[in-house]
């Protein structure tokens, strides 16, 4: 068998690999399925919960390097309940 048939053999168990992967990773998205239950909890004002739903998800996201931009905004999120919380407890004081 010549040399040509081994490189095309290699290439296309590199697609097929590379296609189950993807299939697989796109039917198991746990950090976006965190993220929407996070943002559920957040818009019904449980902020305590979303956050900790957030961290999950960012967890996740150490097992799967896609998807950097909703990292970034879960960081964001995460920064923001925080001080939205902290504002609340500041308010309480001053009643």
């Amino acid at each position: 068998m010549p040399f040509y048939y081994y490189v095309f053999l290699l290439m296309l168990l590199c697609v097929i690999i590379t296609s189950i992967v993807s299939i697989i990773l796109w039917r198991k998205n746990v950090p976006v399925e965190l993220f929407i239950k996070a943002l559920r909890n957040e818009n019904k004002g449980r902020f305590e919960e979303a956050i900790l739903i957030y961290e999950n998800a960012l967890m996740e996201f150490k097992n799967i390097r896609f998807h950097n931009d909703l990292k970034n905004k879960i960081i964001q999120k995460i920064k923001l309940l925080h001080t939205l919380i902290e504002y609340q407890k500041s308010s309480v004081f001053i009643r």
